[in-house]
C-alpha cells in the first residue's frame, strides 16, 4: 500500500465529476470509461497556487479538498493521485508512472526529465493507459495498452508508439491537424509517491519551470477543448476547429477561468496582481 492511501469520500468525487448510478460501480471497463471521461470535464487542469507562490500539497486530504471540496483544479500529480486513490477505492489494480513531456518541445532540445504522472489500469480486457492530468491534451478515455493501435477517444484520436530504449519506452501520440505528434514518452519503471513528491516540488518550484512563472489552465467539455496559457485563450471544437483570443486584463482573465475552464477562484487580493503580470 502507498503511504499516501487513505479515506476517499466517493460520493462527493461522484457529484463533483457528475457521476450518477450505484455509489460503488463495479471495477470495469465499462465505470474506467465513465469516470475518466467525466473527471477532465468537470476538474480544470490549473497552476494558479504555483504562480501564486503556495505550496502544493499531494496528501490525499489535500486534494480532496482542493480538486473536490473547494472545486478547484489542479497539475498532474493532483488529477491522477485523484484518480488513483478512488480507481483503487473501487477495487481497480492501478500502477503508477512517470512521463517525460515532448509536446511542444524542440527535439533538438534533449530529453526532458520525469516531470509528468500516469496510470496504466490492469483488467480482465488487458491493461490500459489512463490519464486525467494533461492539461490541454487530456485523454477523455483510457487507451488500450497496445502500440500502433489508432484509438478513437471523445476528444481526438490517439495511439501508443513503440520508442524501443532500455528500459523500453512508449510514446503517446496524438493526431493533430493530419500529422503524429507525440505528447510524452515513458517506460514501466514503478514509481512512488515519494518520486511525486520530488517531481512536484521541482515542477512549482524551479525558476525554469513553466509551471512558476506562467498560467496554464484547460478543461474539456462535449466536442470541445478549453485552454489557457498566460493571456492566449484557444477554444478548439471537434467539428469547427480552434479559435484563438487574447485577454486584455486580470478582469477578462477571471471570467474566462471561472466561466470556461470552470475554476472557483482562490481567495487572496495577490491573484489580481498575478494576472496582471502575466506576459
Amino acid at each position: 500500500m502507498n503511504a499516501h492511501e487513505t479515506f476517499i469520500d466517493l460520493d462527493a468525487y461522484f457529484e463533483r465529476i457528475g457521476f450518477g448510478g450505484r455509489s460503488r460501480p463495479e471495477p470495469t471497463l465499462d465505470t474506467l470509461r465513465a469516470l475518466h471521461l467525466l473527471h477532465p470535464q468537470a476538474i480544470p487542469f490549473e497552476n494558479l497556487d504555483v504562480l501564486l507562490g503556495r505550496p502544493i500539497l499531494l496528501d490525499p486530504a489535500s486534494i480532496q479538498r482542493k480538486l473536490v471540496v473547494a472545486r478547484r483544479g489542479g497539475y498532474c500529480y493532483e488529477h491522477n493521485l485523484l484518480f488513483r486513490s478512488v480507481l483503487q477505492t473501487l477495487g481497480f489494480r492501478v500502477r503508477s508512472y512517470a512521463a517525460r513531456v515532448l509536446w511542444g518541445r524542440d527535439a533538438s532540445s534533449g530529453m526532458p526529465g520525469r516531470t509528468h504522472m500516469l496510470l496504466v489500469v490492469d483488467l480482465d480486457e488487458g491493461p490500459f493507459l489512463a490519464d486525467v492530468g494533461f492539461g490541454g491534451m487530456t485523454l477523455s478515455a483510457p487507451l488500450a495498452f497496445e502500440t500502433g493501435l489508432e484509438q478513437i477517444t471523445p476528444h481526438g484520436v490517439f495511439r501508443l508508439d513503440d520508442a524501443g530504449g532500455e528500459p523500453r519506452s512508449t510514446i503517446l501520440q496524438a493526431l493533430v491537424n493530419g500529422a503524429w505528434t507525440s505528447v510524452y514518452r515513458f517506460d514501466l519503471d514503478p514509481q512512488y509517491d515519494a518520486d511525486y513528491e520530488m517531481a512536484n516540488h521541482f515542477v512549482s518550484t524551479y525558476p525554469q519551470s513553466i509551471f512558476v512563472h506562467n498560467l496554464l489552465a484547460a478543461r474539456l467539455a462535449p466536442g470541445k477543448r478549453y485552454g489557457l496559457f498566460n493571456r492566449r485563450f484557444s477554444a478548439h471544437d471537434e467539428r469547427e476547429g480552434t479559435v484563438h483570443c487574447e485577454l486584455a486584463d486580470a478582469a477578462d482573465l477571471r471570467r474566462v477561468l471561472e466561466n470556461e475552464l470552470g475554476i472557483r477562484l482562490p481567495d487572496g487580493a495577490d491573484l489580481d496582481a498575478a494576472l496582471a503580470r502575466l506576459p
